[in-house]
């Protein structure tokens, strides 16, 4: 098959470099953004006067009987032609002949392919958004169950301060709306048209990208051609934006692979979410939440792939760029595919809210609130501090809790505390009284989800 660039070629490319060079086994997922930007080109072409009106018609049905035969499954893409837009050129010619021939005319495949990345990647980042707002639904709704469900806190692993499993939600909340906002960020530089920039340097022909980028739904135009076609930042910025999502479902798969466990038993996972052994008949394993876990590293993998590819790159475009694909898509699915399954995952949690309760009373997360007691009775905090610790080694040696000890035995401590430590260090009065702006009050993290449901509502 004659290459479409092949005018100056005096032999044809080795099959191994046909083999090579080809990037329709993945680019093919771009068929719909390519014919769409080319309906556009088309038309605009028409506006100018750069194509007769018979021309543009011609084109313009024939690329949407294209488009009607890749989504019917009627086409089978070429490896020899490359690449989609080769793909779909050709295949237009071959319906409508000479005029397809002019689709082409004022573009280049390098301001092409990033057309078609930038409207690929708008449609995905939509798409994220609404999967994101499902999530976040979803963990507001279990939130509103376990207001009062009282669990350690940790630091270093370590049980810390009593808080409700509602407030450990909500921290997962304020992750997610960041990465909403980074992917919301990342849309607004990618909503540029780069179409009109040619191979470099724009063209000579009176084209009109303003008319383009408004019937793409564009909210602007690159403003250099050389930026246009080379630059892949929003790309670059996607998939940091995804990597730190997967961070984000990674800590969370990761407090759920603990939690599930015997030695935590604060969750259990539906049978529907879990998997079993194929030795051992008693296992219930979490192979979702350890499959998120592991998936992150492959989307950091994604962007340092690309961090790497534009690092030497001199401008403009260069063959290199092709890398940019396969770990947009690879990301993208990724992603997607985390999202989709958190959401029920979640949902269908059991809570253990006993177990939390007790691993909470068992562990000193009251020792702060005693301290601040003591400070309260005029102590300095640090003596304060001092005082508690001791107060917590004499505890485990006689194997009690705060609240099993007599007031006796805490006057060998110091003298400053009275009757009324006993109702302070209450557990479910230690939570309460956190009532500060992100604390765990049950009140203030009601008003925290209703703030959360209503930006929820808000942003679009």
């Amino acid at each position: 098959m004659k290459k479409l660039w092949s005018g100056r070629f005096q032999k044809e490319t080795d099959r191994l470099v046909d083999d090579f060079h080809s990037s329709i086994s993945f680019d093919c997922r771009l068929y719909r953004q390519d014919i769409q930007g080319s309906i556009a080109h088309a038309r605009m072409l028409g506006r100018q006067g750069i194509l007769t009106p018979e021309e543009t018609r011609l084109i313009i049905s024939g690329l949407e009987e294209v488009l009607a035969d890749i989504e019917s499954g009627r086409v089978e893409f070429s490896k020899e032609a490359e690449d989609i837009h080769m793909n779909v050129e050709q295949l237009l010619i071959a319906k409508i002949g000479e005029a397809g021939k002019k689709l082409h005319t004022a573009r280049s495949r390098n301001d092409q392919v990033a057309l078609d990345m930038r409207l690929y990647l708008k449609e995905e980042i939509n798409e994220l958004l609404g999967l994101f707002k499902e999530l976040q639904v979803a963990l507001l709704d279990l939130a509103e169950k376990h207001l009062t469900t009282i669990m350690p806190g940790y630091t270093h692993l370590q049980r810390a301060q009593p808080v409700t499993f509602a407030h450990h939600l909500l921290a997962y909340v304020q992750m997610f709306s960041r990465d909403m906002e980074r992917l919301r960020d990342c849309y607004r530089r990618t909503d540029v048209l780069p179409l009109g920039a040619g191979a470099l340097a724009g063209t000579t022909l009176p084209i009109d990208p303003h008319c383009v980028a408004q019937e793409l739904g564009f909210s602007a135009v690159a403003e250099n051609s050389l930026d246009a076609v080379s630059d892949r930042d929003f790309v670059v910025e996607f998939l940091a934006a995804a990597a730190l999502v997967m961070v984000h479902l990674s800590r969370f798969g990761e407090e759920i692979v603990l939690w599930s466990s015997a030695e935590f038993g604060f969750l259990e996972l539906d049978d529907a979410y879990s998997t079993g052994s194929s030795m051992m008949p008693q296992k219930k394993n979490p192979d979702v939440a350890e499959l998120i876990r592991g998936k992150a590293g492959r989307v950091f993998g994604d962007l340092f792939t690309l961090l790497t590819v534009l690092k030497g790159l001199p401008l403009a475009y260069n063959k290199d760029l092709q890398e940019d694909k396969e770990a947009l898509f690879d990301a993208v699915d990724t992603v997607k595919k985390c999202l989709l399954i958190f959401k029920p995952l979640l949902a269908t949690l059991q809570v253990n809210t006993a177990k939390m309760a007790r691993a909470a009373r068992e562990s000193f997360t009251n020792a702060t609130d005693l301290a601040d007691y003591l400070t309260g009775k005029g102590v300095p905090f640090r003596d304060a501090h001092r005082v508690v610790g001791e107060i917590v080694y004499y505890c485990l040696q006689e194997n009690k809790t705060l609240e099993e000890l007599t007031l006796e035995e805490y006057q060998k401590f110091s003298p400053a505390i009275k009757e009324d430590v006993y109702q302070f260090i209450n557990i479910e009065r230690c939570v309460r009284a956190r009532r500060a702006l992100g604390g765990p009050s049950p009140d203030e993290v009601r008003a925290a989800i209703a703030r959360a449901r209503e930006k929820i509502e808000r942003v679009k």
